[in-house]
C-alpha cells in the first residue's frame, strides 16, 4: 500500500474517503494523542482531509488543521506544536486525478519504513480502538502555520544584496517561497501563483519540460534566477539568468558542496550521477548511496556526520533545519549561494558532465527476474550495491538494475566517464538482465 512517498493513486478508485477514515483511525491506535493535518491545492483534497480528521477525531485524538499548506509546513508543524504525528494530504508531483497521504513524525522526517508497515497492518487488519462518544478528539485550525515556516526559512538564509527572483508556484501550495524572498528583501516576482489542484498552467512535476516557460521568462529579463515547485512544494528546480535550465544532479552536487565540509557525508541515492560524488571527492566530502526516495534520503540525513542530503528529482534535505525535503528553503538557500558566489552558470561551469544511459526490458516476472540477476552480478562483480535493485560499480563507471515500481519493467541505467564506455556498460547491464527474462 504504502510506496517510498507514501499512499497516493487514482481518487475513488487506489485513494477513497474510506481509506482516510481508516487511516485517520490508524494513526491514532498507533499512538498518536495529537496530530497535524493539511493538504495541497488538488480538488479531492477537502474531502480526504475531512475523512483523515474524522478518523483521528473518533479515535480521541486531537486534530490541528492547517487547511491548504505546503508539505514542508505541515512536516514543520509537527514539532513546532508538540504533536505525534503529521498527516499531508497530497500526491505531490503526480497528475491531478491523483491524490495520497503523506505521514510525518516531530523531527520532520517521514514515517519510516518500519512505521509505515505498522500503518499498513492495521489498516489490513482493520485493527483500530474507537473512543467513547464524550472522549472524542478536537479538531482546531492554525491558519498562521506558513507564517512560521517563513519565519524559519528567513532566519536559516542571510542575504547581504537583494536580487531579483522569479518563483514559479504551479498553481500548487508554494506561496510560503515568495512570502520568504520578499522578507528577505528580494524582487520577487510569481508564475502561475493562483493554486487550483488542476494544475492548468502546466504538469505539476517541474521538469525541464515543463519548466520551458519560466526557463523564457528569466531568460527575457534580468532576474537573477529562476525556481519552480511541484505541487506541494516538496520539491524544487531552477533556471540560471541565462534561461537555462539546471539538471537535478547539478543542483544536488552545488547544493551538497555549500553545505557539507570536509570529512562530512552526503546522502544520496543509488541512481544519481557519477559527477556529484567527483565534485564532492574533489573538496574531500564523501557520499553514501540510498534506496530511491526522499524517505531514505533522509534516514541517513539523520546520522550525526551527514551535512545534506538529496534527490536529482528536487527533493533536498538541510538535517540541520529540518529533516523533511523543504522546496521553499532550497529556492531561499539558492538565492544566497547567487548572492554570496555569483550567477549559478557560474557556480555549475567547473562541475562534470558524463554521459548516462537508460533502457528498459520488459517481463512480467521481474521479481524473480530481478533475483536472478542479482545472483548473476554477484558472482561476476566485487563492487556490488543490492539496498535498491544491483548497482554495479567499475572504474571507468556504473550500471543500475532496478525494477520499475509500478510497471512490468526492469530499468536500465549506466553511466561511465567517456560515450563510448557509456554504451559499452549499458549493453552489459542489458545483456544480464535478458538472459534471466
Amino acid at each position: 500500500m504504502f510506496g517510498t512517498s507514501g499512499i497516493r493513486g487514482a481518487v475513488g478508485e487506489t485513494v477513497t474517503a474510506s481509506l482516510g477514515v481508516d487511516l485517520g483511525r490508524a494513526v491514532a491506535a498507533d499512538g498518536a494523542e495529537r496530530v497535524v493535518l493539511g493538504r495541497d491545492p488538488r480538488d479531492s483534497g477537502d474531502l480526504l482531509a475531512d475523512a483523515v480528521a474524522a478518523g483521528l477525531r473518533e479515535s480521541g485524538v486531537d486534530v490541528l488543521d492547517l487547511g491548504l499548506a505546503a508539505t514542508p509546513t505541515v512536516a514543520r508543524a509537527v514539532g513546532w506544536r508538540n504533536a505525534d504525528a503529521g498527516v499531508a494530504v497530497t500526491a505531490s508531483h503526480n497528475p491531478p486525478q491523483d491524490n495520497g497521504f503523506k505521514l510525518w513524525n516531530p523531527s520532520g522526517q517521514a514515517f519510516t519504513e518500519a512505521q509505515r508497515e505498522r500503518i499498513a497492518d492495521r489498516l489490513e487488519d482493520q485493527a483500530f480502538d474507537p473512543a467513547g462518544w464524550d472522549d472524542l478528539g478536537v479538531r482546531t485550525s492554525w491558519p498562521d502555520a506558513a507564517d512560521r515556516h517563513v519565519e524559519a526559512i528567513v532566519d536559516a538564509v542571510d542575504l547581504a544584496d537583494p536580487l531579483s527572483v522569479v518563483v514559479d508556484v504551479g498553481t500548487g501550495a508554494g506561496q510560503v517561497t515568495a512570502e520568504a524572498l520578499e522578507q528577505l528583501d528580494c524582487d520577487v516576482e510569481t508564475l502561475n501563483a493562483q493554486p487550483d489542484g488542476s494544475f492548468p498552467a502546466r504538469p505539476s512535476e517541474p521538469t525541464a519540460e515543463h519548466c520551458e516557460g519560466l526557463a523564457r521568462y528569466v531568460g527575457a529579463t534580468d532576474a537573477d534566477l529562476g525556481v519552480a515547485h511541484d505541487g506541494d512544494a516538496d520539491r524544487t528546480k531552477a533556471v540560471d539568468a541565462t534561461g537555462s535550465f539546471l539538471a537535478g544532479d547539478r543542483l544536488l552536487a552545488l547544493f551538497a558542496r555549500d553545505a557539507a565540509s570536509e570529512g562530512e557525508r552526503v546522502a544520496i541515492p543509488v541512481d544519481t550521477s557519477l559527477a556529484v560524488e567527483d565534485a564532492l571527492d574533489a573538496v574531500g566530502v564523501g557520499v553514501t548511496r540510498t534506496r530511491v526516495g526522499d524517505v531514505f534520503v533522509a534516514e541517513v540525513a539523520a546520522e550525526p556526520d551527514v551535512a545534506f542530503g538529496g534527490e536529482p528529482s528536487g527533493a533536498w534535505i538541510w538535517p540541520g533545519e529540518t529533516l523533511c525535503p523543504d522546496g521553499p528553503l532550497a529556492a531561499c538557500k539558492l538565492a544566497a549561494l547567487v548572492d554570496e558566489r555569483g550567477p549559478l552558470a557560474d557556480q555549475v561551469s567547473d562541475l562534470p558532465t558524463y554521459p548516462i544511459r537508460r533502457a528498459n526490458v520488459r517481463t512480467e516476472d521481474k521479481r524473480d527476474a530481478m533475483a536472478r540477476v542479482e545472483e548473476a552480478l554477484l558472482a561476476e562483480y566485487d563492487d556490488v550495491t543490492t539496498i535498491d535493485g544491483v548497482r554495479v560499480e567499475t572504474a571507468e563507471g556504473w550500471f543500475l538494475v532496478r525494477a520499475s515500481g509500478t510497471q512490468p519493467l526492469i530499468r536500465v541505467t549506466a553511466e561511465a566517464r567517456d560515450e563510448s564506455r557509456a554504451d559499452e556498460l549499458l549493453e552489459t547491464a542489458r545483456g544480464y538482465v535478458e538472459a534471466q527474462t
